[in-house]
């Protein structure tokens, strides 16, 4: 799944269009983020601050460091999305155009 949201990412980001190209930014960070998730994996060792005499732990549990991780870029993945969407908008504005090659005619502008 991550190889196609990767795929499909990388598609986008080569469009000409600024919509696509934040469809692309935005499946390539949810792409990054299930890929390290998945390579967390289920560890079979029991935590630190488990006491095998007092707590009895399940035999397989998730290791807490990729969802953290993954927490926080998805935290991040949506400040740049709103960043992104807001820089659309704005250039929508401007340029009434969402193209990309329309961006050269900005250096004319005052």
């Amino acid at each position: 799944m991550a190889g196609i949201l990767f795929a499909a990412g990388i598609y986008c980001l080569l469009r000409r269009n600024m919509t696509k190209i934040i469809i692309g930014i935005i499946l390539l960070s949810q792409a990054a983020n299930l890929l390290v998730f998945s390579m967390g994996g289920i560890i079979a060792h029991e935590p630190v601050f488990a006491d095998s005499a007092t707590k009895k732990v399940a035999e397989g549990h998730a290791d807490p460091i990729p969802q953290a991780l993954v927490l926080t870029a998805i935290v991040i993945g949506f400040g740049l999305m709103v960043f992104t969407i807001t820089l659309l908008m704005r250039a929508h504005k401007v340029l009434q155009s969402d193209d990309v090659n329309e961006f050269n005619r900005t250096d004319a502008l005052p």
